[in-house]
C-alpha cells in the first residue's frame, strides 16, 4: 500500500515537474531543434527565397562542395575569423584576469571601481560599434588625434586591410567586463590558507601567483576560453556595423564567416548555401569545444581533486 502510493506521488511529482518545464521544451523544439533541422534538410538543397518560397532542388552535397572547393570567399572569411578567435581570445582573457586582479584589492572605493570597469560591458553591440567605429575614423577619430599630438601617423584603421582585424581585437577589449567579474568571483574563492602556506614556505608573489592562484583559477579559464571561443566564432553586429556598406571591407578584410553567412541568406537569398555555411561553422565549434573539453584533463584543476 505504501509502495503504491508512493509511486502515485512520484507520478504527480513527475506531472508537475515536466508541466512547469514545458514552456522551455515547447521553445526548444519549435524554435530551436526545429529550425536546426530544417536548415539542415536546407543545406541540401539549392533554394533561391527570392525567386520563389516553394521551388526546393535537392542537389545533395554540392552546397558543402562547391564551398570548400570553388568559393575562395568562404576560405577568407573563415581565416578572418580565425585570426580574430585566435588573438582576441586569449589578450580579452588575460586582460580580463589583470583587471581582476587590481580590482581584488581591498581598497577603499573598491566597489565603484569594480562598476566603472563593469559599465562598458553593459552598452548594446550597436551603439559600441557606431562608438568604435567614430573613434577608429583616421581623419578625426580619437585614437589618430592621440597618436598625431604625440608625432606619430595613424593609421587607416578600418580602410586598412593589415590594420582592419587589429582594430577589432582593440574594440573587444571594451566589453570584458563580463569576463572580469567572473574572474573577480574567481580569484574571492581561492582559499586564503593556500597563499599562507606558501608565503610560509618563503614563495615571492610570482610564485604565489603562478602556483597557486593560476592553479585555482583554472576552471575558471576553462569556461571563459569555451565562452570566447563560441562568441568570437560567432561575431556579427560589430563586423556589420563597421564594415563600409557591410560589404567585408578593403579587400574583404572583414569578411567575417557570420556577415558572409549572413550575405548569402538575407542579400543573395541563397538560404541553401547559406545553410551549409551554418552547419560547417557548427561543426567547427564543436569541434574545437570538444578538443578543449578533453584537454582539460591535462591543464585544468579542481580543489580537492588528486592528480
Amino acid at each position: 500500500m505504501k509502495r503504491q502510493k508512493k509511486r502515485t506521488l512520484n507520478r504527480v511529482e513527475n506531472f508537475y515537474g515536466y508541466l512547469f518545464v514545458s514552456p522551455w521544451i515547447v521553445g526548444f523544439l519549435f524554435l530551436t531543434l526545429g529550425p536546426m533541422l530544417f536548415s539542415l534538410a536546407l543545406s541540401f538543397s539549392d533554394w533561391n527565397a527570392h525567386e520563389s518560397l516553394n521551388a526546393h532542388a535537392f542537389v545533395g552535397f554540392d552546397n558543402y562542395k562547391e564551398l570548400l572547393s570553388k568559393d575562395p570567399l568562404f576560405w577568407k572569411a573563415l581565416f578572418n575569423t580565425s585570426y580574430y578567435v585566435i588573438f582576441s581570445v586569449p589578450i580579452g582573457i588575460i586582460f580580463a584576469l589583470l583587471l581582476a586582479l587590481l580590482l581584488n584589492q581591498k581598497i577603499k572605493g573598491i566597489y565603484v571601481f569594480r562598476t566603472i570597469f563593469y559599465i562598458p560591458s553593459l552598452v548594446a553591440g550597436v551603439a559600441t560599434a557606431i562608438l568604435w567605429r567614430w573613434m577608429f575614423n583616421p581623419d578625426f577619430g580619437v585614437i589618430n588625434s592621440v597618436l598625431k599630438m604625440g608625432g606619430i601617423k595613424g593609421p587607416a584603421w578600418l580602410q586598412d586591410p593589415v590594420w582592419a582585424k587589429p582594430a577589432l581585437i582593440i574594440m573587444s577589449l571594451w566589453g570584458v567586463g563580463g569576463t572580469m567579474l567572473v574572474f573577480l568571483a574567481g580569484l574571492q574563492n581561492i582559499p586564503g590558507h593556500l597563499y599562507e602556506v606558501a608565503k610560509i614556505d618563503g614563495a615571492s608573489r610570482w610564485r604565489q601567483f603562478w602556483h597557486v592562484t593560476i592553479p585555482m583559477l583554472t576552471p575558471t579559464i576553462f569556461f571563459t576560453l569555451i565562452m570566447g571561443i563560441i562568441g568570437c566564432f560567432q561575431i556579427f553586429t560589430s563586423v556589420y556595423i563597421m564594415s563600409p556598406d557591410s560589404a567585408g571591407g578593403t579587400k574583404n578584410s572583414l569578411l567575417f564567416y557570420v556577415l558572409y553567412l549572413y550575405r548569402k541568406g538575407f542579400v543573395e537569398f541563397e538560404m541553401g548555401y547559406a545553410s551549409a555555411l551554418a552547419w560547417i561553422l557548427f561543426i567547427i565549434i564543436l569541434t574545437l569545444t570538444l578538443f578543449v573539453f578533453r584537454s582539460s584533463a591535462l591543464w585544468v584543476y579542481y580543489e580537492g581533486e588528486k592528480k
